[in-house]
């Protein structure tokens, strides 16, 4: 089997990638511009190949599908980053181009499956929690919830007018070892090794779920293997939800940090004040116990000192 990953040298992808290449069942090729990933993420294994490409401009991406004729695609390639998708909206519109690609591309060469790397943040503010799939209602205005938001329908719209096959997959926050230092776990652990302040916007009292990189692949690769959730959207994420002020105290405690929170102002837009995911579809793709928040932060840390 050979897959494609866009995004590959992402957090994510990466992870994705070490998972797949792990069973020795498949080939799997990486694309990524770079903008955000990084090249020491990518696996050394003889079944896989990193590309610098970028999805979004079709002459740079279209050789590649033309020469490898994939069984799979992981579109998980787009500007990330709270603070980063708020200071350059145009850059995150212009996603939609390589979603527009990707998409073609698939139709043309006879790609199984495309899975779609959606975010939470198409709930937008929650009307009510947990989020479901089907019954929560799309909320959101932000410019990067809206590219994940059109992404989806144009998901459906080439399932229903070429029979291209598709899954959506919601990311709710996940973390682990190769997450960038500019995500809110990475940045609390690197702070509190170090004994620096940690800081939070506003008072701390928001809500998050976090949701371990292992259970995030275990459950992305699932839904491949065994065709799950087919022409549907799934949920990936844990409903296990803590404060960012209990996040930060946690880590303290757990890295044995001097370290003091600071408060800052919060953010103007973006910063949602509650998250927390309905899991039924999760559990399903999982199909084992979650690694608890304490564990995976545990591990992160003993492979940061």
């Amino acid at each position: 089997m050979k897959v494609l990953i866009t995004g590959g040298a992402g957090f994510v992808g990466s992870s994705l990638a070490d998972a797949l290449l792990a069973t020795n069942k498949y080939d799997v090729v990486l694309v990524d511009n770079l903008l955000t990933g990084n090249i020491r993420n990518l696996p050394r294994h003889p079944r896989c190949r990193f590309i610098k490409c970028d999805a979004n401009n079709y002459n740079d991406i279209a050789p590649v599908f033309l020469a490898f004729h994939f069984d799979y695609v992981f579109h998980y390639a787009a500007v990330v980053g709270v603070k980063r998708t708020l200071e350059n909206p145009v850059m995150v519109l212009n996603d939609l181009q390589g979603i527009r690609n990707v998409l073609d591309l698939s139709k043309n060469t006879g790609v199984k499956r495309v899975f779609f790397s959606s975010s939470s943040e198409v709930y937008g503010e929650p009307v009510h929690l947990p989020q479901h799939e089907h019954n929560t209602p799309l909320n959101s205005r932000l410019p990067y919830a809206v590219v994940k938001n059109v992404g989806e329908s144009f998901c459906r719209s080439y399932q229903q007018e070429y029979g291209l096959e598709y899954t959506l997959f919601r990311f709710f926050n996940t973390y682990g070892p190769k997450q960038s230092p500019d995500f809110v776990v990475s940045k609390f652990i690197d702070a509190a090794l170090e004994n620096k302040d940690i800081t939070i916007y506003g008072d701390g009292s928001q809500t998050r779920t976090f949701c371990h990189i292992t259970d995030n692949a275990t459950a992305c690769i699932n839904a491949m293997e065994k065709d799950l959730f087919v022409n549907d959207v799934v949920n990936i994420g844990n409903d296990d939800t803590v404060t960012i002020l209990e996040l930060a105290k946690m880590i303290i405690e757990l890295t044995g940090s001097s370290s003091k929170i600071i408060h800052l102002p919060p953010l103007p837009e973006g910063d949602m004040t509650r998250r927390q995911p309905e899991i039924t579809s999760m559990k399903k793709l999982l199909n084992r116990d979650f690694v608890s928040l304490k564990d995976g932060l545990k591990e992160i840390i003993k492979n940061r000192k």
